[in-house]
């Protein structure tokens, strides 16, 4: 668990929920999993041609949920530290559209709840920027 508290915006109580709620990494075979056993992926809807674009299917656990979402807020936010998932928000959030933003956060609580789990199982060490690219201005 301590893997998990060495990111940037994970608090205590979010670690401890994802690990309790979780219990032992080993349940899940890949570590994209964790995302829809979240609830953290877009319903599906396909009709014939149709692929419409729905909401998060909220399926899991919503109190880790929302602890996820909330910690991708802050990554997201004017104080968010540099990182790799914060570029990544940003990216989704400059395409623009009238869902961008909630959009952009959705996708990091996913990617974040991925990280985690691939941290916790392997005890990994964090590195924040893996791919570095040009430093971000300060929003």
């Amino acid at each position: 668990m301590k893997a998990i508290l060495t990111i940037h915006g994970v608090g205590a109580l979010t670690a401890l929920a994802f690990v309790h709620t979780l219990e032992e990494p080993s349940r899940f075979t890949h570590s994209r999993q964790v995302g829809a056993y979240l609830g953290l992926v877009p319903k599906q809807s396909q009709s014939g041609s149709q692929d419409p674009q729905l909401r998060i299917s909220k399926a899991g656990d919503g109190y880790v949920r929302k602890l996820l979402v909330n910690c991708a807020q802050r990554m997201l936010g004017p104080f968010g530290q540099d990182s790799d998932l914060r570029r990544y928000g940003l990216r989704i959030q400059e395409r623009g559209g009238k869902n961008a933003k909630k959009r952009a956060v959705i996708a990091v609580a996913r990617k974040l709840a991925v990280l985690m789990h691939q941290l916790w199982s392997t005890g990994e060490v964090y590195q924040p920027l893996r791919h570095p690219g040009p430093q971000l201005d300060a929003v």
